[in-house]
């Protein structure tokens, strides 16, 4: 009975970080601003919101995680910070859709990261998943070449490498990282700091941005960071799929921002490819414990 209680109560904490996660990106473009005031704006607000939450935690209690675990948290902290500088300079040189189907191409470099580095040699199944979404992100990226949104899809590749990179050494350093993403925008707060007392502060509503960086990323972050302490991996990455499919469906109605021929089919793919590959896993796991329970009875 407990077990099933926790899995409810993952699947819920899951559900609304991923649900929370999906108005980042309206958010930003609500704002409208230049692309270094928001990224100031969104780090230091989300900065000042972590330090807060951490600083009540730790008082009410001796085990509050660290905020930047050793050198292998300080490598995900600055992976964290790559990705905030590269994620809001690809909001303002793409489209919506293409740089949330490009961001869940993050899971392939995931897989070939802990292919190259942790040994984990992915399975038939999730080298057929990989082959589909790399053809998938080649038909979206193929589609912007002399339409001036390629750097912003390549700025999107490299946010989903980063983050894959972040979550190869958080898996391999085996610490518990959650609040280091959050953390790690002090790298690209300070570069946006520099850069706005050059170019000066460009932003015409200035509280979107503050609620996106104080509330949404917290709330969020956390939210998705605690799912695998209850729920599979597989079940957690299907929540991730919120912002693939709905943050271009956000976009399209506030601001009439409709997806090109080309990201439509690039993003089916990659859409209907990560969820049969995650239900897939989900039926590979159950046999597994099942083959397990009857191996080994309680």
């Amino acid at each position: 009975m407990s077990s099933h209680s926790d899995h409810q109560k993952g699947l819920l904490i899951t559900a609304i970080g991923g649900l929370t996660l999906t108005v980042d990106i309206p958010l930003i473009r609500l704002a409208d601003g230049g692309a270094w005031t928001i990224l100031f704006l969104r780090t230091a607000t989300t900065l000042v919101a972590a330090m807060i939450i951490w600083t009540i935690w730790r008082a009410l209690s001796r085990k509050a995680p660290p905020l930047i675990p050793g050198w292998s948290g300080l490598a995900v902290a600055i992976c964290y910070g790559l990705t905030s500088i590269t994620f809001v300079t690809a909001v303002f040189h793409t489209s919506t859709a293409d740089l949330v189907f490009i961001l869940a191409f993050n899971t392939v470099f995931a897989a070939l990261l802990s292919w190259l580095f942790l040994r984990e040699k992915p399975r038939l199944g999730t080298m057929i998943a990989m082959l589909a979404m790399i053809v998938g992100v080649l038909v979206i990226v193929g589609g912007s070449v002399g339409t001036g949104k390629l750097f912003g899809d390549l700025m999107a590749l490299c946010s989903a490498l980063a983050i894959a990179v972040a979550i190869t050494i958080s898996r391999a350093s085996g610490k518990d990282m959650g609040f280091t993403s959050l953390v790690g925008v002090i790298f690209p707060l300070g570069l946006a700091a520099f850069m706005v007392a050059g170019e000066g502060f460009h932003v015409t509503a200035p509280w979107w941005i503050i609620f996106d960086g104080a509330v949404i990323m917290p709330i969020s972050f956390f939210c998705l960071a605690a799912g695998p302490r209850y729920i599979s991996g597989p079940e957690v990455a299907m929540f991730y799929l919120l912002e693939t499919v709905l943050a271009p469906v956000w976009v399209w109605l506030v601001f009439a921002e409709a997806p090109t021929r080309n990201s439509l089919i690039g993003g089916t793919i990659l859409i209907v490819t990560l969820v049969a590959h995650s239900l897939w896993q989900l039926h590979e796991g159950r046999k597994r414990r099942a083959a397990l329970a009857v191996s080994h009875p309680a």
